[in-house]
């Protein structure tokens, strides 16, 4: 049985006592916490930093560039984090085109638990569904019990490196990463900031976003370097982890959706197949179909400070939209850089579907 987080379990943390029961998070959980946040300060004041992209600095931390916020969600999980065999990430840059995998993923592993009519989709933006593994801390979410027989599905910004070890050394869990043309990442990158609602953003131009974008210096930034992190784990363990690109995924969304089953253990049927299962699923976790649910028009998301608007997650969702935004000079800068940074790693883009 997939794991689904209820709206109960957003909303306060419980934690097992000796005898079994639950009870609301614990002066030494809370202890826990004190000490993280004081730790992520101590840390961040030894870091290097920049601004641009949020209303404060961002911070480099092993080699990627993060909030405040995220770096203490992810100081967090190194420390507390415990993956089991059963379970599966979803990992990614921002604005891959995670909110539609993400959807996906849970309408694959949860397709014998809810009928399509009445689907948790339907109601739930996929954020709220599965929050991501570095905001646990901020929602004050517990972890599933890794005790349970259970899948439990976790998305995660993360960079490979920088995951904790029992995700990558002692389990065998399976992740699934997305990527995504960077150029595109750019663009949907950008238009994300700008369309924030937070007061304290300062403006930024899309020239100087891309030369931060091509220093390296962006969310969970250098690019290249998330990329290929997760690559190369693709090449020396295929069985646990997946790489997918989006633009083959909008190429062949039948191929890809019943490739993903296979892999993430729960592979379609022949039966399934013959009723449309597959097809099914792919009109749920359609982009216009997403966008149009008013659940994803009203409302917005927040974690400790930061607040998102639910239709922010929808802009476009196509391939190849840099083409109406990047000057030739600040494409032909990013794919300079690209190349010379991917050099010999058998990685490569297509800028449109039709290359």
């Amino acid at each position: 049985m997939a794991f689904l987080p209820s709206s109960s379990y957003l909303e306060k943390s419980l934690v097992p006592t000796e005898d079994g029961e639950e009870i609301m998070e614990t002066t030494r959980e809370c202890n826990s916490r004190q000490i993280i946040s004081k730790r992520s300060r101590e840390i961040m004041s030894t870091l290097p930093k920049e601004l641009g992209w949020t209303s404060g600095p961002v911070y480099q931390y092993q080699g990627f560039w993060y909030s405040p916020m995220g770096l203490e969600g992810v100081l967090w999980a190194q420390q507390s984090f415990k993956a089991t065999n059963l379970d599966i990430f979803l990992a990614s840059t921002p604005k891959s085109g995670t909110t539609w995998l993400k959807a996906l993923i849970f309408a694959i592993i949860n397709r014998t638990n809810f009928n399509f009519s009445t689907h948790p989709l339907l109601k739930s933006n996929p954020h709220e569904l599965v929050p991501l593994l570095e905001y646990y801390y901020h929602w004050n979410i517990p972890y599933p019990n890794p005790n349970t027989p259970n899948t439990h599905f976790f998305q995660t910004h993360i960079p490979f490196p920088s995951l904790p070890s029992s995700i990558t050394i002692n389990s065998h869990c399976r992740i699934l990463y997305l990527c995504r043309n960077p150029k595109d990442v750019f663009v949907s990158m950008y238009f994300f900031k700008e369309n924030r609602t937070d007061s304290n953003l300062s403006p930024l131009s899309m020239e100087d976003a891309a030369e931060l974008f091509c220093k390296g210096v962006s969310l969970v930034g250098p690019f290249w370097d998330h990329v290929l992190g997760y690559w190369k784990a693709s090449l020396e363990w295929p069985e646990r982890v997946m790489f997918l690109k989006y633009e083959d995924l909008k190429h062949d969304s039948l191929f890809h959706v019943k490739r993903m089953g296979e892999f993430l253990g729960f592979p379609f049927s022949l039966e399934e197949e013959k009723k449309g299962v597959v097809d099914e699923i792919i009109e749920l976790c359609s982009f216009g179909s997403l966008r149009n649910l008013e659940v994803n028009k009203t409302g917005v998301l927040q974690a400790k400070d930061l607040v998102i608007e639910k239709k922010r997650f929808f802009r476009k969702g196509v391939v190849g939209d840099w083409k109406n935004h990047l000057s030739s000079e600040m494409a032909d800068n990013l794919d300079k850089i690209m190349d010379r940074k991917l050099d010999g790693s058998g990685l490569t883009f297509r800028d449109s579907m039709e290359t």
